[in-house]
């Protein structure tokens, strides 16, 4: 009796901490901002060299998305996480670049993801990929295409910050900084 006692405790006592931990891992996802579903590839991981950019090598693209998640419905969602706070409506760049990211998963996985999520510190925004913004997105990169042949091309913007972070700012003839 005291052995079958002891049995249903240590069966409790698990049942009771395998529920607390998947109650956990729900508030820990819910505060990611990512979707439920299955986290199949993680920039964090790619440090290590455990996971490889997305490439299409037909438009010259190449990206790693912080997360990619695969819905139920076998769809993969591009999660890309700033760490700033939110603006009124995400940025035009960030939203291009979710774009970029969505047309890889496309091309890599044949899987059209129907949106992908900006998350910064504290909100997120689903963004539509729809046939517009992918539009959007090929007329710029023709545009960078084109900028390439030239042998100057003037800056875009007027932030110092921003210069002092570029990667060419030393060969830059037009830095603020």
């Amino acid at each position: 009796m005291s052995g079958s006692i002891s049995l249903f405790l240590f069966i409790f006592l698990l049942v009771l901490m395998a529920g607390l931990f998947h109650w956990q891992a729900t508030r820990l996802r819910r505060a990611s901002g990512l979707p439920a579903g299955r986290i199949t590839y993680n920039d964090a991981r790619a440090e290590r060299g455990d996971v490889r950019p997305l490439v299409d090598r037909e438009l010259g693209l190449v990206g790693k998305p912080d997360y990619l998640v695969e819905l139920e419905n076998g769809a993969m969602i591009p999660v890309e996480v700033k760490s700033g706070q939110a603006p009124r409506s995400p940025y035009a760049g960030h939203v291009l670049q979710l774009a970029a990211y969505c047309l890889l998963v496309e091309s890599t996985f044949g899987r059209r993801p129907p949106f992908g999520i900006l998350r910064y510190a504290d909100h997120e925004f689903e963004i539509d990929f729809t046939r517009n913004l992918e539009e959007e997105l090929l007329e710029l990169l023709d545009y960078m295409r084109e900028d390439l042949q030239e042998p100057e091309v003037p800056r875009s913007h007027h932030e110092p910050a921003r210069c002092a972070a570029c990667g060419v700012r030393p060969h830059c003839t037009a830095s603020l900084v």
